[in-house]
């Protein structure tokens, strides 16, 4: 069973329902057309993470944009 893990930050109030669904489904299409199984077992997750509970060269994301 493919897992595809997809984790990004939560801007302005996160992707809506439907953004995730369609990138869940366009996803599965690409593995699909790509490795070509998958079509029914392919399990998507989407990790939204708050940009203060995110941090590059030790500097939280929400610093980083607020300079």
């Amino acid at each position: 069973m493919p897992i595809i893990n997809v984790t990004m930050t939560k801007e302005e109030g996160g992707a809506t329902k439907e953004q995730k669904e369609q990138l869940a489904r366009e996803l599965t299409d690409a593995f699909v057309k790509v490795i070509g199984r998958g079509e029914k077992t392919c399990v998507v997750t989407i990790n939204e993470v708050d940009t203060d509970n995110y941090a590059i060269g030790g500097e939280t994301i929400s610093n980083i944009r607020n300079k």
